[in-house]
């Protein structure tokens, strides 16, 4: 079920950043009142493509970082559990030889 919600997620991205680069494209194109219709057409087109393009690219970046991100946490935590276990057991044999040297009554 994951896997489907991505792949939504992926198209609804996909199709918001071809919403955004036709936009931008058009906005790009309006002050040239001399180019022909087919010719602003293939601009908007080939600007629409980087747009997309420049996207995808920042998309995989972020991925990457964020991948690297987890695996720096999950070392840090395997890190902190250790320490923590470390310390937890160290307490533990020094209340355990404290008790062992008390005298009793």
């Amino acid at each position: 079920m994951r896997t489907l919600l991505d792949e939504i997620e992926g198209h609804l991205l996909v199709a918001a950043a071809r919403a955004e680069g036709r936009s931008a494209a058009r906005r790009f194109t309006a002050p040239f009142d001399w180019l022909t219709e087919w010719q602003r057409k293939e601009i908007e087109d080939r600007f629409e493509a980087g747009y997309l393009a420049l996207s995808r690219t920042s998309w995989q970046r972020t991925a990457e970082r964020a991948g690297q991100l987890r695996a720096e946490y999950e070392e840090r935590y395997r890190t902190l559990r250790r320490r923590l276990l470390a310390g937890f057991l160290l307490t533990c044999a020094t209340a355990v030889a404290v008790l062992a040297l008390l005298p009793e009554y």
